[in-house]
């Protein structure tokens, strides 16, 4: 059983431990870390099973509900626990939670009555469709366009490296309407998979199976009143949207931790080597130990970003890049320690620890690869100190 004192930190409110405590025996009977050849059935499946566990509320709020908003903290602990069972079943859920977040957020009050109680219900997949052949963290470079045509837009170009390109029903488009130069000049959409003149042009295999595409757009029209927000305001529902979900991908990475310390855990106290157990030797008590300290780092600085946006904050730029950034790559370093204190076997094809090492490798290039967040960072601090005079340096 994985670490819950931090349950106890004042980060959550008792409705947050209600959940954690609500969401473990349900992962341990719905939820199992390995998946058939089929992805795509898997994934409809999985959106399924979510829906009916009521996991998907968390992902889109009740647009009858005027109180119910985007939790980030609840988001968090969705997706550190499924992410700890199965890797799938936290991508299944990210993606709900993404590919409608910009709707959630932005929408209309008819796009929200449309589209969202279909995702809560499981009965519409999302996808959030972003990056481009030769612009992804880069959004301002975006050369997808959308021209206005009488009460509808014609979208052209091409996207890239769409997460549920293939299965979605709707995507989350962003494209240059042409308000501003570069990033003042975007504006997203909310575009339906049986659009005309929308195609998924190829699938993408990747190292850890699920759904990505290639989208193409040669003329799809799009209703006007498919535009979130308004015209030109596609950068900020992008940084918006993603700055609520980048602390979960965070969280997604702990929870790939945590299963990687309890399985090493288990390995090393078990294992025996020169007549003694492997958790015996000074080297795999000292990366036991380091494996540790990253998991509640990152849980803080996780946390920290979850709760100071549910707290209100506009937004949380830099806690959202602190916390993706230390949680992915510290991650990476207990998965790769587990693997190495599981020898041979950690190498085995389907192993726990394999299926970590590479389900881990993707979350520290999507939304925002890491040296991008430290490039996020820099410009923050330095932001902040210019707003605060160079006194310090006198």
């Amino acid at each position: 059983m994985a670490d819950r004192t931090f349950l106890e930190w004042p980060f959550f409110d008792d409705r947050h431990r209600e959940l954690a405590n609500a969401l473990e025996p349900w992962c341990e009977r719905e939820v199992v870390d390995h998946h058939g050849p089929d992805v795509d059935s898997e994934c409809r499946k999985l959106v399924r099973k979510l829906a009916e566990g009521g996991l998907l509320n968390c992902a889109a709020p009740d647009p009858l509900d005027p109180q119910d908003k985007l939790d980030v903290r609840s988001l968090c602990l969705v997706r550190e626990t499924l992410a700890r069972h199965s890797g799938l079943a936290d991508f299944v859920f990210s993606m709900q939670g993404l590919g409608s977040g910009a709707i959630s957020l932005f929408g209309s009050p008819e796009l929200k009555r449309i589209y969202l109680p279909e995702i809560r219900k499981g009965r519409m997949i999302g996808a959030f469709a972003l990056s481009e052949p030769e612009a992804g963290s880069d959004v301002a470079s975006l050369t997808t366009t959308a021209v206005k045509r009488g009460p509808d837009y014609i979208l052209n170009g091409r996207k890239a490296w769409i997460s549920n390109g293939g299965i979605a029903d709707i995507y989350t488009v962003f494209a240059r309407t042409g308000e501003g130069p570069g990033s003042r000049g975007l504006s997203a959409f909310v575009v339906e998979a049986k659009t005309p003149q929308f195609v998924v042009a190829d699938r993408i295999d990747v190292m850890a199976p699920h759904p990505l595409a290639t989208l193409d757009f040669a003329g799809a029209k799009v209703p006007a009143t498919n535009m979130l927000g308004k015209p030109g305001d596609g950068f900020k529902i992008a940084m918006a949207t993603l700055d609520v979900f980048r602390p979960t991908v965070g969280a997604a990475a702990l929870g790939f931790a945590r299963r990687a310390l309890e399985e090493a855990l288990k390995r090393s106290t078990t294992r025996q080597l020169y007549g003694k157990p492997l958790s015996d030797m000074q080297m795999t008590q000292a990366k036991l130990a380091q494996m540790a300290l990253g998991i509640d780092a990152s849980a803080l600085l996780v946390y920290r970003a979850a709760w100071a946006k549910d707290r209100g904050a506009e937004r949380i730029t830099r806690e959202a890049a602190m916390a993706k950034l230390y949680a992915t790559e510290s991650a990476q370093k207990t998965i790769d320690d587990a693997v190495q204190l599981f020898g041979a076997m950690g190498v085995v094809s389907g192993t726990p620890v394999e299926r970590l090492y590479r389900e881990i490798r993707a979350l520290r290039i999507y939304e925002g690869a890491s040296e991008v967040q430290l490039q996020i960072i820099a410009r923050q601090v330095l932001a902040e100190f210019g707003r605060g005079g160079d006194q310090g340096g006198k």
